[in-house]
C-alpha cells in the first residue's frame, strides 16, 4: 500500500470543518478526482456509507466507502473498496482559534489496470492532490 499524508491549518471553527469533511457530497467541491457520491446512508456511528466514482490516470473507478471510525468533531476513517482500495483518515484538532486538518490516504494502485510504469506517476500525482484537497478546503471554508 502507498501512503500520502498532508496537513494544513484552516481559520475556521473545528465544528464547521468537521461538518464539511463528513458530508460526502461536499468533498466533491474540494477533491479534484472525486467525481460522484451517491446512495448515501447515515450509519449508527454517525458516519456514512455511499457509492463513489473517482478518476485516476484518466480512468474512472467505482466503489463503496464506509466510515469505520467516526468521532464527531475529531476523526473520520473511511474504508473504500472497489476499483481502488483505500483507507482515508481525516484528523482534526483545534489550533489557535482555527483547525489543524490532517488528511492521510493509504491506497493500492490498481497496477493490473494501469501498468507498472504508471505507478510512480500516480503516486506523485496523488501526493500533490492531497495538498490540493487541503488548500481547496482552506479556500472554501475561509471565504
Amino acid at each position: 500500500m502507498k501512503k500520502v499524508s498532508n496537513t494544513i491549518t484552516i481559520d475556521a471553527p473545528i465544528d464547521e470543518v468537521f461538518k464539511f469533511i463528513s458530508e460526502p457530497t461536499k468533498l466533491i467541491e474540494v477533491w479534484p478526482s472525486f467525481i460522484e457520491a451517491k446512495d448515501i446512508v447515515r450509519l449508527p456511528n454517525g458516519g456514512t456509507k455511499f457509492n463513489w466514482k473517482y478518476k485516476m490516470a484518466g480512468m474512472n473507478f467505482e466503489g463503496t466507502s464506509e466510515d469505520i471510525d467516526f468521532i464527531n468533531g475529531e476523526r473520520v476513517v473511511s474504508k473504500q473498496e472497489g476499483g481502488i482500495d483505500a483507507k482515508v483518515t481525516w484528523q482534526l484538532q483545534e489550533e489557535g482559534g482555527g483547525t489543524k486538518v490532517m488528511l492521510e490516504t493509504e491506497y493500492t494502485v490498481p497496477v493490473p489496470l494501469l501498468g507498472n510504469l504508471a505507478e510512480n506517476f500516480i503516486v506523485k500525482a496523488n501526493d500533490r492532490e492531497g495538498a490540493t484537497i487541503l488548500e481547496n478546503l482552506k479556500d472554501r471554508l475561509e471565504t
